[in-house]
């Protein structure tokens, strides 16, 4: 843990694995809203959304689509990917190559549909998890755990933690991931205190997310 990394890089690196990993469950839960909304409930969508703080409108499965990958809002496709892409650029001289180009690859993916009348269907989201996959494949397969790939993955199981707890996921897992996260933060920051999770933290989803973030914080900007 001798690499130096500046709290740039590392705030960088750590949305890199929070979008990638925010734009992977989206689009998972996004398809089965689709096939919701065709088969099942027409609202499946704003139900969806609701629980990113987002009233979604849409007409029909096909706009729900376009809505949700395209639409003015912070939670579509095209700006996670956006964002991911900018982490990736910024913190590019502790990337690998391949998913450097991976996550560029991902971004054009959405962003070529701004440029044409294609249509949104599932060949591209399929095409979106393959990349992701990838992406996640090629961190994977370093020889060693440094620092860099700590943040990255740091922010992976911050993103799953808070999608667990939007979506009301088994507590027993989402507590495990939690411990995963403070396993983290204790390599990078010897002096901290590890993350708890009390009996109050538990029934609130804004302070226990708080607590992890103000963790996160103090890595990021007080250690590096």
């Amino acid at each position: 843990m001798e690499e130096l990394i500046t709290a740039n890089v590392a705030t960088n690196l750590y949305w890199l694995g929070r979008n990638l990993k925010r734009a992977n469950e989206t689009l998972h839960k996004i398809s089965k809203a689709y096939d919701d909304i065709i088969d099942v409930d027409i609202d499946a969508g704003r139900k969806l959304y609701k629980t990113f703080n987002i009233e979604l409108e849409y007409d029909g499965a096909v706009d729900f689509l376009q809505q949700a990958i395209l639409g003015e809002h912070s939670a579509n496709i095209l700006e996670l990917t956006a964002n991911a892409r900018e982490s990736a650029i910024i913190s590019r001289h502790r990337l690998d190559s391949d998913a450097f180009g991976e996550i560029i690859e991902l971004h054009a993916l959405f962003d070529s549909i701004t440029k044409t009348d294609r249509e949104i269907d599932y060949k591209l989201i399929d095409h979106a998890h393959s990349l992701i996959s990838e992406i996640w494949g090629t961190f994977s397969k370093r020889e060693h755990t440094n620092k860099s790939d700590l943040f990255i993955k740091m922010g992976k199981l911050v993103e799953e933690a808070d999608l667990r707890i939007r979506f009301n996921k088994d507590e027993a897992i989402t507590v495990t991931v939690i411990e995963e996260i403070d396993a983290i933060v204790k390599v990078l920051s010897e002096d901290e205190e590890p993350v708890k999770q009390t009996q109050s933290q538990n029934s609130e989803e804004n302070d226990l997310m708080g607590v992890v973030n103000t963790k996160i914080n103090q890595v990021i900007i007080e250690e590096v």
